[in-house]
């Protein structure tokens, strides 16, 4: 029996529908699925969690290597803890004792980070403010470390520029008080592994995925809390 053409054209009609469907499939496989707008790797770093927030970083002058965080401990990676102050959102609290450090947010939250401390660092306590922050900055040995180990110093007294082998690492925050240095310094380290212990130099140094996390949230004029040994200010 003849098909009727009426039933002949509609046939092919929806197979032609559904051939051109199965192409357009194939050709989405094929290209990219990035959305406009698609956190960048310096944003998806900032938002990630754990272990993966540490991988190695390309999207900065000089290389961030990545963080054996084995070597390193969970308690003193990135984390949000309960944290009931009455500082506002946005105070950076330093626990140079426990090695943690705080960024204080909204509903009793914090945002904590372990920490290394250097001698410099239980030097200082009581309230300050961000001065000045610096991306890969120049350090300069202070006179007591001249003086202590001129050897290994010396040859920096006039500043080392910044870079991966500079000892602040890739991010630092200066510290001021009723206008005046205070010599204290938030920064990153190029020794990953001295995070959560008391360094032998430097005031308070992080592990750089995290200070360049910390820099981006604070700006100049921030308040800071130094806390004594006994946890007090």
């Amino acid at each position: 029996m003849n098909t009727p053409v009426s039933t002949r054209l509609r046939a092919r009609y929806f197979a032609q529908t559904a051939l051109m469907g199965l192409l357009g499939l194939a050709l989405t496989a094929c290209v990219s699925t990035k959305q406009p707008g698609e956190p960048s790797q310096a944003e998806q770093a900032a938002l990630a969690t754990g272990v993966e927030r540490y991988q190695a970083r390309t999207d900065e002058p000089f290389p961030v290597a990545a963080v054996d965080t084995k070597k390193i401990g969970d308690k003193y990676l990135k984390q949000i803890v309960d944290y009931k102050t009455d500082y506002p959102a946005g105070t950076i609290v330093v626990d140079p004792a426990s090695r943690f450090l705080y960024l204080v947010k909204d509903g009793g939250k914090a945002v904590r980070y372990g920490v290394g401390v250097g001698k410099a660092g239980f030097e200082f306590s009581g309230t300050a403010h961000v001065g000045f922050k610096r991306q890969w900055p120049r350090w300069t040995p202070t006179p007591d470390m001249l003086a202590r180990d001129p050897r290994r110093y010396g040859k920096w007294a006039d500043g080392m520029e910044g870079g991966d082998k500079n000892p602040l690492g890739a991010r630092a925050m200066y510290l001021m008080k009723d206008g005046k240095d205070t010599l204290y310094r938030i920064h990153g380290t190029n020794e990953p592994w001295t995070v959560g212990t008391a360094a032998s130099s430097g005031c308070i140094r992080m592990l750089n995925q995290d200070v360049i996390d910390l820099y981006n949230q604070v700006s100049p004029g921030a308040q800071v809390v130094v806390l004594g040994a006994d946890g007090s200010i």
